[in-house]
């Protein structure tokens, strides 16, 4: 096997672990407080994810050369992983991706005022249909929109201000302080909430926690793989294949159905997605391409490796 199809593996088994990951998020969610999960599952993942990061002989301390910029993005990082965990656990598990595929658009967007990247007519028509699908999929005055939509269009906001931020630092942070820090400052602020909120965990659910951390952890390390191993280009459309095990997690497990309208709005999104990637991935496109290079598909982990 090239490495360029072990990268592809490792690619469409990292998005299989994660939307596992969310399924038991939502699962999860029925009977806990979004701040309680997100708590322990920082709680359990930071063990492994400390260990390797310890592990590494380059790095030699943790201590960020900007530090307002990376505490702005762990505070960043919160809101999305808040707004993204309840969202799973309000909307179908099919519809939550839909509104969260519209990042790598967002960041095309916001790149021209926050970093003066230049946007063409095409990439231009590409944020502008994939916000359409968005539309489709919220069908404003035709549907109730809820605090779960709401929830999950946050995240995707925050998500996608988180990676410009990583992008605005240009490789000076090393990637560890940008993955250590969120987790730790979320441990901090969700164990605030535990007095008020905190229900008693029973013993299975506790190990359904653990096994959202330990999950983040494998799926991330093995997203890193494929990003060192493949083309951005050809791993970053990969991400779209979790509305595939959404669809199949809700039905088998949540008697969800995708409708005709999420189903075509995913598909304009998905596509206007794919467009702006193949677009970043030629030469002289623009100066800078802040969706391949730092763009991640997730609210719950650290910056991909540029």
């Amino acid at each position: 096997m090239t490495e360029s199809l072990k990268g592809l593996a490792a690619a469409l088994l990292a998005f299989a672990l994660f939307s596992t990951h969310d399924a038991i998020i939502k699962e999860l969610g029925g009977s806990y407080p979004v701040f309680q999960i997100i708590f322990f599952t920082m709680l359990f993942a930071f063990v492994p994810m400390s260990m390797m990061m310890l592990a590494d002989k380059a790095v030699d301390n943790f201590r960020p050369r900007h530090p307002w910029l990376v505490l702005s993005r762990a505070g960043l990082a919160i809101i999305a992983m808040s707004c993204g965990f309840y969202a799973f656990t309000a909307l179908p598990l099919a519809e939550v991706y839909a509104l969260l595929f519209a990042m790598p658009l967002l960041i095309t967007a916001l790149s021209v005022p926050l970093l003066g990247e230049t946007v063409r007519a095409q990439r231009w028509a590409a944020v502008i249909v994939g916000l359409i699908g968005v539309l489709i999929v919220l069908r404003p005055g035709v549907t109730e929109l809820t605090l779960g939509h709401a929830a999950a269009l946050t995240a995707a906001f925050a998500n996608s201000l988180s990676t410009i931020l990583v992008r605005k630092l240009g490789g000076k942070e090393r990637p560890a302080v940008l993955i250590l820090y969120p987790m730790i400052l979320s441990m901090m602020a969700m164990s605030m909430t535990l007095p008020v909120f905190y229900v008693p965990v029973e013993l299975l659910d506790l190990g359904l926690m653990a096994a959202i951390g330990f999950l983040s952890v494998i799926a991330q390390f093995l997203t890193i793989s494929a990003y060192k191993a493949a083309p951005a280009a050809v791993v970053a459309p990969l991400q779209y294949s979790q509305i595939l095990w959404a669809s199949l997690f809700g039905m088998l497990f949540f008697s969800e159905t995708p409708d005709f309208y999420v189903g075509l709005g995913s598909a304009v999104i998905i596509a206007s997605g794919i467009f702006v990637v193949w677009r970043e991935s030629r030469e002289n496109v623009s100066v800078q391409t802040p969706v391949l290079k730092t763009a991640n598909p997730r609210f719950d982990t650290g910056p991909q490796p540029k």
